[in-house]
């Protein structure tokens, strides 16, 4: 069986070092890179299962790779954050990242990590090899098995985050789901993070799905309690 791989964009050598040793213990191939420039080079030509990708990062910085990556790939993107820096995880989020985690981190967390996002990748490959099923909305079609989404025909690309939260609330119509519920339900493991990471996603799924997302159609929001999917 092929060994999944892991590519490290950290140019704290001494970190890259460990994550490294552990990661390859777990059984992984993996590959470093020590600043954004190259980091992003090997993103593009090595085809890593999943990169773990720092934020402050020399040549390039993360948010920039992590932009770039996201304009032709779908790969699982983990983001290194400083604890203080909220905003770096926000930020990471709208650009396209599927997950992130804060430093100092342990590493049972961050191998946990890693293998929740690349076991969720596998089952979704497994998923498009299965016939279409297809939920119909009028102008917006969800194919739940290929993990596609059509709007007026035309494809939508969504990350990986953003159509499992699409696809949780669209099959469970006008049932209101808290935060904290969706963060369980759709994250798929407990998640360390605070609850604006939904509002994000919801935030860039709106950008993609609705005329106007000021205005929204399909993802609407309950006050003080959270989203619902609701078929216009």
């Amino acid at each position: 069986m092929d060994l999944k791989k892991v590519l490290i964009i950290e140019d704290e050598k001494s970190i890259s070092d460990i994550i490294k040793f552990n990661l390859i213990k777990e059984g992984f191939e993996v590959e470093t890179s020590y600043d954004g420039k190259d980091g992003l080079n090997k993103a593009e030509t090595l085809n890593p299962d999943l990169i773990l990708l720092d934020v402050m990062l020399p040549m390039l910085d993360g948010f920039q790779v992590c932009k770039k990556v996201r304009q032709t790939s779908s790969v699982p993107i983990l983001m290194l954050t400083a604890k203080e820096e909220e905003v770096d995880k926000v930020l990471g989020l709208e650009l396209g990242a599927d997950d992130y985690i804060t430093k100092p981190f342990g590493m049972r967390e961050l191998v946990a990590r890693i293998k929740a996002n690349i076991r969720r990748t596998d089952l979704i490959d497994k998923l498009k090899k299965e016939p279409s099923n297809i939920k119909d909305f009028g102008t917006l079609a969800i194919d739940l098995n290929r993990y596609e989404v059509r709007k007026n025909d035309l494809p939508l690309e969504l990350t990986l985050r953003e159509f499992e939260l699409l696809k949780y609330l669209a099959e469970r119509e006008n049932k209101v789901f808290s935060r904290e519920q969706l963060l369980e339900e759709v994250w798929g493991y407990e998640y360390y993070g605070d609850i604006r990471t939904v509002d994000v996603t919801v935030r860039r799924l709106r950008e993609k799905l609705e005329d106007d997302s000021s205005d929204p159609k399909y993802i609407m929001t309950k006050r003080g309690i959270g989203y619902y999917f609701r078929r216009p």
